[in-house]
Formats: structure tokens, sequence, C-alpha cells
């Protein structure tokens, strides 16, 4: 990443990441046919597009105006996948495996931008979204468990 030097770059480079992981879940969940896995990763995919929403409101809270045009995902972005990067039928431990990696990306990511927000309520908004990053992840090695102690 490079270098942000305000708190509004900083919320706007942030929404691009929940951008991003909410096209990456997205993308996993039309690699996989079990319909149980697939409603999982398109239930993550909505929750990115709630993070997204809180960082734009504290965009407005700092009197500025959100645009309304929605950039794809950049082509350079860690997340992004095309149909065809992926098996066409990932199992579920490949996915969760995946998934895992994401989402402590995204926790580094919030982690990384805490330092250099001054205000307050964007701080504690980047804190509470690395929070729940960490849970997805969590959420995922408990399935990733107990695939292992049903063998």
């Amino acid at each position: 990443m490079s270098k942000v030097n305000s708190d509004m770059e900083i919320l706007e480079f942030a929404i691009s990441k929940e951008m991003e992981a909410h096209h990456f879940f997205l993308a996993l969940s039309r690699r996989v046919k079990n319909q149980k896995i697939r409603d999982m990763l398109e239930h993550l995919a909505a929750e990115e597009l709630e993070h997204r929403e809180r960082l734009e409101l504290e965009v407005m809270k700092l009197g500025k105006t959100v645009t309304t045009e929605r950039k794809p995902p950049r082509p350079d972005s860690d997340y992004i996948m095309s149909d065809d990067a992926l098996p066409l039928d990932m199992d579920y431990q490949d996915v969760l495996l995946l998934a895992m990696e994401k989402e402590e990306a995204s926790f580094r990511t919030f982690v990384n931008l805490l330092p250099n927000v001054h205000d307050e309520e964007s701080h504690e908004l980047l804190l509470a979204l690395a929070e729940e990053e960490v849970k997805h992840k969590l959420r995922f090695e408990t399935e990733y468990n107990k695939l292992f102690e049903k063998s």
C-alpha cells in the first residue's frame, strides 16, 4: 500500500478494500456447488457491503461526499479473482483456507491503517472493522477444525 496522508484517503482506501472483499467472496461463491457453502460466502459478501456502508457514513460525518459511482476493484488487488482463476468446484477445505487467508489480510490492512488515522471516530470504526475481520477468520478456523474432528 502506498502512503496515505489524510483520514479521508484512509477511509477511501478502506472502502475499496471492502469492495474487493465483497467481489472476492462472490467470485468464490460462484465456484462451489455446495449450496450451504455458497450461502455462507454470499452472506460474507453482504457483510463486506455493510462494512463499506459504515465507512461511507464515516466519510459523510467528516463532511465529505461519497461518490455514488462504484469503481470496479483494482486489477492489482491481492484478492480479485476471475472466475477462471479458481477451480470449478472447490472443496470445503480449500474454500475455508482461502477465506481464512483473505480475512487475515483484511484484519492486517485495518490494523496497519490505525496509526495513521487522526479522527477518533474513524479510528474506532477501523478498529471495530478489524475486530469483525478477526471474527470472520475465527468462524472459518472453527469450521476448518470441525472437518478434522470428524476424520
